[in-house]
């Protein structure tokens, strides 16, 4: 079925595009929204009078992506990762990783939008692509850094010594702290029998 989509609809398309969509989701999706509307010669006629102003606004997607092309290939992203003393990352850094760093540098992009070729498993230099708009897309630097984690050498492990099995918990923790131990209870005193006169 036919439709001309009165709103932008990722991946599907922008407003005024002509799609071809199965009748369901015309009918239960994009027409209850005003995502579409069908394609007939009275909506072509409604969008050949908005042309102008549909182009408009696509001139100005594609300024704001050349501009966001310019800042985005200007950015060298340091991502520092946990890695091993051979320089092997501990896990790998992701279309995600790369999202959150581009968030905190301000730059909102989808995580289905940035593509790595391969995967980035060790520390150094790559690059990744950005789909901005169109066919416009911005290449960034990422640069991985490895932060080296310390793991406790076989001296530094406390010794094992013998331990006294005559020595029980209570006696244990009563001799390091004299003064919260409990005293222990007096043996009762043995009845007195009466001299024999």
């Amino acid at each position: 079925m036919k439709v001309i989509l009165n709103k932008d609809l990722s991946p599907l398309g922008e407003e005024g595009d002509v799609k071809d969509v199965a009748k369901g989701y015309a009918r239960n999706y994009l027409f209850p929204r005003g995502i579409a509307v069908p394609y007939n010669d009275s909506t072509l006629k409604l969008f050949a009078s908005r042309k102008d102003e549909i182009e408009k606004r696509k001139n100005e997607k594609r300024q704001d992506a050349a501009g966001l092309k310019e800042k985005i290939e200007a950015l060298k992203l340091d991502i520092t990762m946990p890695a091993g003393p051979n320089g092997k990352l501990y896990g790998a850094v992701t279309s995600q990783t790369i999202m959150d760093e581009l968030a905190k540098q301000g730059y909102q992009i989808e995580r289905k939008r940035i593509e790595i070729s391969g995967s980035i498993k060790s520390v150094g230099k790559y690059k990744a692509s950005v789909k901005l708009y169109e066919n416009a897309s911005a290449e960034v630097t990422v640069n991985v850094i490895g932060q080296e984690i310390k793991t406790e050498s076989k001296s530094a492990a406390p010794s094992r010594g013998k331990r006294r099995r005559d020595a029980s918990p209570q006696s244990e923790s009563a001799s390091e702290n004299p003064e919260t131990a409990a005293p222990e209870p007096e043996a009762p005193a043995a009845p007195v029998a009466p001299a024999a006169e």
